[in-house]
């Protein structure tokens, strides 16, 4: 059949603009995909030849990582965490003297545009000695830093801005525990804000207790509760502490005899009660070890921690209903004294910062079994200790 010279017309006009369609959702689409890449911040001890906070560019789609950039100077940046606006970044530097005072200091940095580039904001006394942990509250007013030498817990305020305000609330922590060379007194080492954004936990290695207090965010404030702590065996160390995102368990990595305690918890109280405690190494290990950090998977179906001594981390499953966990093996770090480990927003990945080796590496979860496995990224980054993903993006206005 012909067509007449106007329907022809109308003819290459649909596929002239079937194919720009095509074009445009094409680009759109690559667009997206290159949206879903994340940068990776890899907090640093800085004695050695790190320089500070380094980035990375992470691909969840396979697992590829990359370096970014130059670093940011800052001392010792131990510990990192996100805003949740995504718009800023806190690092505290893990130091005792801070202008003159035995202190350390925590730092807030803008994030800029989409390759996560950090611009200083300004800095703040922790009014504790070696702070090395933080995170800010899910309403972003409030930062809570654990001072590990001097034993305290602290909370700043957070300007609209992104700008640190002076610490508003000191919680000292008191007493010692059996461990001649670690616990002689109180050393504050995690604090981890509930879901629901009114309780903090913090772990404290130097005496053997998880102490609970109740945030106020909107006042910048901690205040003591009715649960006040929960306390583990003699020499525990408890050092990190994770939240079950699904169930109200919760779950202490101890650092001193390599284990996890799991914990019932009120949501109205707080409160958390011992339920077991489980090795995180296999039976014929009888090396030295410490372990380091602790993370539940997305899913709730799976748990993970870092040895330090064994290098390796433990994969555990997680029972539905009891949330007991169960340990299923332990794979090698690819690397020495594996520290700080994270898994990526898709749960696919997980990273490792190995400190000793100066290597962060990245495993693939099997998504039935939860195992890691070592995929063939690596790479060297000097002295790495904490990672922290930022979505590409994340914090346009």
């Amino acid at each position: 059949m012909l067509l007449s010279s106007s329907r022809r017309a109308f003819v290459a006009s649909l596929l002239l603009f079937t194919c720009l369609s095509g074009s445009l959702f094409a680009a759109e689409s690559d667009s997206e995909s290159k949206s879903d890449s994340y940068v990776v911040y890899v907090g640093t001890y800085t004695r050695g030849d790190s320089k500070g906070i380094y980035r990375l560019e992470f691909s969840p789609e396979d697992g590829s990582l990359k370096t970014m950039g130059e670093p940011t100077e800052i001392e010792n940046p131990s510990f990192l965490t996100v805003h949740p606006n995504g718009q800023y970044l806190y690092a505290v530097s893990e130091v005792s003297d801070y202008e003159g005072t035995k202190s350390g200091s925590i730092t807030g940095y803008k994030i800029a545009g989409d390759s996560g580039q950090l611009e200083k904001l300004n800095t703040e006394s922790t009014r504790g000695a070696s702070p090395c942990h933080l995170q800010v509250d899910q309403t972003g007013q409030t930062v809570v830093v654990a001072n590990y030498s001097s034993g305290n817990v602290v909370s700043l305020p957070i300007r609209e801005t992104g700008y640190l305000m002076p610490v508003q609330t000191l919680m000292q922590h008191v007493g010692r525990s059996v461990n001649e060379r670690r616990q002689l007194g109180p050393h504050a080492h995690s604090v981890t804000i509930s879901p629901d954004n009114q309780f903090v936990y913090a772990a404290d290695l130097g005496i053997d207790r998880v102490l609970i207090y109740r945030l106020n965010p909107i006042a910048g404030t901690l205040t003591e509760t009715v649960a006040r702590e929960v306390i583990l065996p003699p020499g525990s160390g408890p050092r990190h502490f994770a939240l079950n995102p699904k169930m109200n368990f919760a779950y202490s990595l101890n650092e001193l005899d390599s284990t996890v305690s799991t914990f019932s918890r009120d949501p109205e109280t707080g409160g958390l009660e011992l339920l077991e405690t489980v090795s995180t190494l296999p039976k014929d290990f009888d090396g030295q070890n410490s372990t380091a950090e602790i993370c539940v998977h997305p899913n709730a179906q799976f748990a993970y921690s870092s040895n330090r001594g064994h290098d390796s981390i433990t994969w555990f499953t997680i029972d539905p209903v009891t949330a007991a966990l169960t340990r299923k093996g332990n794979v090698s770090t690819e690397g020495e004294t594996p520290r700080n480990f994270n898994l990526d927003p898709t749960g696919r990945f997980l990273l490792v910062a190995n400190q000793t080796t100066d290597n962060v590496v990245v495993f693939e979860i099997d998504q039935e079994t939860g195992e890691p496995r070592a995929t063939d990224v690596s790479l060297k980054i000097p002295s790495p200790v904490c990672i922290k993903f930022w979505k590409t993006g994340a914090g346009a206005q």
